[in-house]
């Protein structure tokens, strides 16, 4: 089963804080601690959006972000939107590295509704 978001994030607070949120907007999420993590269930699976941290260890934000543009041009997927999750944007580094849209910490449920209504159209109610 895939989820409408998947959260990378290497802090395990935010991480369930994020999830809990887009719970309580009606959204379904996965989550990883790393870039690599994120990268393999990306590649075994599709979300709507990627909430992806920038600074982590094993593999950062940006390195995870250059993978997943590299197997959607590979397998010919249609581009999934990767929003930046950070406190210290490079805007133009994450732009080069593939990223769409920015969400800055600290993350507020209003700020993730923003970015969800921005990028994953809505179900027909």
């Amino acid at each position: 089963m895939n989820s409408d978001v998947l959260i990378v994030e290497d802090n395990d607070v935010l991480r369930a804080i994020m999830v809990m949120q887009l719970k309580r907007l009606g959204f379904s999420a996965s989550a990883a601690a790393n870039g690599d993590s994120a990268v393999s269930q990306f590649s075994a699976g599709s979300f709507k959006l990627i909430l992806m941290d920038i600074q982590m260890p094993v593999m950062d934000g940006m390195e995870a972000c250059l993978a997943m543009r590299k197997i959607e041009l590979d397998e010919e997927r249609i581009r999934t939107p990767i929003v930046a999750v950070t406190a210290n944007p490079n805007r133009e580094r994450c732009y080069n590295a593939g990223m769409d849209d920015f969400l800055f910490k600290p993350i507020l449920l209003n700020n993730i509704k923003e970015v969800l209504e921005r990028w994953i159209v809505p179900s027909a109610a």
